[in-house]
């Protein structure tokens, strides 16, 4: 992102000020959703994913660091059975949030959609990424809106996800059977 569009090195300098990746660095934080994939729309979040084995620890941090920024909330949730903690604020322009659980990074649904994502948009091109945007700003997930664009069926979070583990011939056959030509 440093070396991105202008939206992305804006968000890549919001996040040095912040301090996020010094200051969550012992929970492995890695920038996820819209803005590495550049399918940002105004009002998108920066999507910070970490590691944590703790909730608590990880909860002192993040309300030292930003408890005193706007629209700070703290959240410990179950998600599946497991303890995540959901952190949310407000830095300058740019809406944050932090989302934790005990899974390393890469193995974190959230990490899993944006590869996913970023393969087909690789093979889709300009054309496909303006269509996943124009639906992001009429108020459709990302997910839902991939999905939708796809022909996918069923719940679009677990579609994407299984398509994360395909190989890279199987997802251009499965392209191309949609109609998309440059797959």
């Amino acid at each position: 992102m440093k070396t991105g569009n202008a939206k992305q090195r804006e968000a890549f300098e919001a996040l040095g000020r912040l301090g996020i990746f010094e200051k969550l660095a012992a929970y492995g934080p890695v920038l996820a959703g819209t803005f590495p994939i550049d399918i940002d729309v105004e009002g998108s979040d920066l999507d910070i994913i970490c590691e944590m084995r703790e909730p608590e620890p990880l909860e002192r941090t993040l309300i030292t660091a930003y408890g005193t920024l706007e629209r700070f909330t703290l959240e410990r949730e179950r998600l599946h059975g497991s303890i995540v903690v959901v952190c949310n604020f407000r830095f300058e322009s740019w809406p944050v949030e932090i989302f934790a659980q005990n899974r390393p990074v890469t193995q974190q649904n959230a990490y899993k959609h944006m590869v996913v994502e970023q393969r087909i948009l690789k093979r889709l091109g300009p054309e496909f990424r303006e269509h996943v945007r124009s639906l992001k700003r009429s108020g459709v997930k990302t997910e839902p809106a991939f999905a939708g664009l796809l022909g996918l069926t069923g719940d679009p979070y677990a579609a994407l996800l299984d398509m994360h583990d395909w190989s890279e011939a199987k997802l251009e056959r499965f392209l191309v059977h949609k109609g998309f030509e440059n797959a």
